[in-house]
């Protein structure tokens, strides 16, 4: 198995059509073989029924995983990926923000010798079509910078939802990981940091998708964020 796809899902019954098609037809043409796992994380809706209607073609195979109750985005990533049989390990949102040929270049930096590839908007190079409101935005350059200062990582991009791991990478970190919440994406890149694992940044064509699964809607949950972050240094004490 050269690649496994780890896609966590909430409720992404709508979603997730567009994106398996899209990144079922993808692998379906590549010269490797490729599996694809969906992680339902506690999903209410039809996820699970319409990721068990898909057909995967030739070389690539696709499964189902799911439990209950919602746990969050960091639990469903650490749950697929300590599963993952491919040498290569993506995990990519299920909104499609990112297109699946966009692995390539993160495969490329694996193939040179880092051990981990993390696809990044700020990079020159990177496309961005549709922008998050400005709210979001100046929520996000805030935190970045109070990120770089607590953990010491240099990455100005850690939430872009596509990031790349050498098996070896992925198996050592994944059994670490603590945080269950959106914030896992730091914790993981500290933890490689700390292992003396190599990361490689790329430009990524990005679009923005609406109706995020994620809200930052309130003080309290733009709060929770700062909160996460701060408990990553003792989680690992």
């Amino acid at each position: 198995m050269k690649l496994t796809v780890v896609i966590p899902a909430y409720n992404e019954e709508d979603r997730i059509v567009g994106t398996l098609r899209q990144t079922l037809a993808y692998l379906g043409g590549r010269p490797y073989a490729a599996e694809v796992l969906v992680v339902s994380d506690g999903s209410t809706d039809a996820t699970g029924e319409v990721v068990e209607s898909f057909a995967p073609p030739p070389g690539v195979s696709l499964q189902l995983l799911e439990y209950h109750p919602n746990r969050g985005k960091g639990y469903a990533v650490r749950y697929g990926m300590r599963r993952a049989q491919g040498e290569v390990v993506l995990f990519m949102d299920a909104d499609y923000s990112v297109p699946m040929e966009e692995v390539e270049k993160g495969r490329a930096l694996l193939e040179e010798g880092f051990d981990i590839a993390i696809a990044s908007r700020t990079m020159a190079g990177s496309r961005i079509e549709a922008r998050q409101n400005f709210f979001r935005e100046l929520s996000a350059r805030i935190y970045t910078l109070v990120q770089i200062a607590y953990l010491g990582i240099p990455y100005r991009d850690t939430q872009c939802g596509f990031k790349l791991f050498t098996r070896h990478a992925a198996r050592r970190l994944f059994p670490l990981q603590r945080l269950d919440s959106v914030i896992f994406d730091p914790e993981v890149l500290w933890l490689a940091k700390r292992h003396g694992l190599t990361v490689a940044e790329f430009p990524v064509h990005w679009t923005h998708v609406g109706d995020s699964r994620i809200q930052y809607d309130s003080l309290r949950k733009s709060l929770f964020v700062f909160q996460e972050l701060f408990r990553i240094r003792g989680l690992h004490r």
